[in-house]
């Protein structure tokens, strides 16, 4: 008991050991296979709901209300006591641009060109990248590369911008925002399932580890049916 009074509530004791960042994709329903008929509504409106339902954190309104705007490129380093509540940067659904959902409610399943977001694992004190953001690039895991011919990513080029860490931990960063990623996948081979591979690039990055799946990388499968 009196070693648990030593430790503190609000960041872990040792951070000189931080693992790499795993990621995690949206929408996750039952599995990291998506699949669906272009042509049947009710086969993909699932996971529209569940991108509308995962950014409704993200509106511009509800961004510009709780967090402040943060100068772009550079870590948002916060002093004082630790158990002060951090302020946190405003990541607008907007960014997202085409996979935002606010031009294209259907975020492109209903033409056959789904949007998937990718974010990071939250790591407190983590900085990511040494100085330059991380980059995200998608390939297709085993098979004929052509079967992926066209992907675009939002914002900008696909990379987590440094203002948005370190993360300070749920009691204090209360309005935290985790950044995003989205792809999207515009030109994808239809009525074949497509195994690919999205992996974070930068320093520190940790991707090629083949017994953990979710470290710096995200293997799922698109299904696109006509």
């Amino acid at each position: 008991y009196v070693m648990l009074l030593t430790l503190s509530p609000y960041t872990p004791t040792y951070r000189d050991r931080v693992s790499p960042p795993g990621v995690m994709i949206r929408p996750y329903l039952n599995g990291f296979t998506i699949a669906f008929n272009v042509s049947q509504p009710s086969t993909w409106q699932p996971y529209v709901d569940s991108m509308h339902h995962f950014l409704a954190a993200y509106d511009d309104k509800v961004q510009e209300e709780k967090n402040i705007e943060c100068v772009s490129g550079q870590y948002f380093v916060q002093g004082g006591n630790e158990s002060e509540e951090k302020k946190a940067c405003q990541f607008k659904r907007s960014l997202l641009q085409n996979c935002s959902g606010i031009e294209d409610p259907t975020f492109g399943y209903s033409k056959g060109q789904p949007c998937i977001l990718l974010k990071m694992n939250r790591i407190i004190g983590y900085r990511p990248g040494a100085g330059v953001p991380v980059s995200v690039d998608c390939k297709v895991q085993k098979g004929n590369e052509s079967d992926l011919r066209s992907v675009d990513f939002y914002p900008g080029n696909g990379t987590f911008d440094l203002m948005y860490y370190p993360y300070y931990g749920k009691i204090t960063h209360v309005n935290y925002t985790s950044p995003l990623v989205a792809m999207h996948f515009t030109d994808v081979k239809k009525n074949y399932l497509v195994p690919i591979q999205c992996s974070l690039n930068g320093k520190g990055i940790i991707n090629d580890v083949n017994s953990d799946r979710f470290l710096g990388r995200i293997i799922f499968a698109l299904s696109i049916g006509k």
